[in-house]
């Protein structure tokens, strides 16, 4: 018990010390991305310690935060948060590192998109199972269709340590908010942390929904054109709903269940 209680008043001082470093705006933004970590975790997305989230500092340096890299998704707080510029340098040393993958794919969007102030990668089972699909993720129900017009594919060009590889990426994104890596896995962005996790759930859903009816055999159903548009010119209304009214439900289910994000 003794250990816990020092480990759990060295977390809170840790927490302290970050919030009177940084501003309030990037504190909030700390506790969002800190949240989307523990969402990920929830819904069984994450990968062990690999892939990322990362969100944009407030302020005119294009700095942005990113997770440290031997953490779980689970672990990750506000203050464990590693600050980095586009080129990969960290700009408060301490106690963590970051992957080098991450850096590469994160600010290549970072740098070329600037209402990309959050970006999300994901490697989860569903949304790479789709990747390697060569169709892609089709257009069968409701959650794909919402997603129709948003989707952009890129290439797999082995794991991502080449920094060339970063103009053919953001080329290849364009002025889309969802992309496919083929045979990698998911990626968003938006232009809040609470906006790129409801796409990110959007995709990861429409892609378990796609992998969960192809089996052997089963014919699906294409609703025709006119319906896809329909959903399509539906589906900003659909998002804006979703962002504004079910963050606020997930950020309470993660005080419910572990506050310690917020550290």
């Amino acid at each position: 018990m003794t250990l816990t209680q020092g480990s759990v008043q060295s977390t809170d001082a840790q927490s302290q010390s970050m919030q009177e470093r940084v501003s309030p705006e990037e504190w909030q933004t700390r506790i969002d991305l800190a949240a989307a970590y523990r969402l990920v975790h929830h819904f069984h997305w994450d990968d062990l310690i690999f892939t990322h989230i990362s969100a944009r500092v407030p302020g005119p340096e294009h700095h942005f935060l990113i997770n440290p890299f031997g953490l779980m998704f689970d672990e990750i707080t506000a203050s464990s948060l590693v600050k980095i510029d586009l080129n990969g340098n960290i700009i408060e040393p301490g106690a963590y590192f970051v992957n080098k993958a991450g850096f590469t794919i994160h600010s290549a969007v970072h740098s070329a998109r600037e209402d990309a102030k959050c970006v999300m990668h994901l490697h989860s089972i569903a949304g790479t199972a789709v990747s390697t699909q060569e169709q892609g993720l089709l257009p069968i129900h409701q959650t794909a269709m919402l997603l129709n017009g948003q989707i952009a594919y890129h290439d797999y060009e082995g794991v991502a340590f080449n920094l060339d590889e970063r103009p053919r990426l953001v080329s290849d994104l364009g002025n889309k908010s969802v992309m496919i890596l083929r045979n990698h896995g998911t990626l968003t962005v938006g232009p809040s942390v609470a906006s790129a996790f409801i796409s990110m759930y959007f995709l990861e859903r429409a892609c378990a929904i796609q992998i969960a009816a192809s089996a052997p055999g089963v014919k699906l159903i294409e609703p025709m054109g006119p319906v896809q548009k329909l959903v399509e010119q539906q589906a900003g209304m659909e998002r804006a709903g979703a962002e504004k009214l079910v963050w606020p439900t997930l950020i309470r289910m993660l005080d419910r269940k572990d506050p310690s994000y917020k550290l």
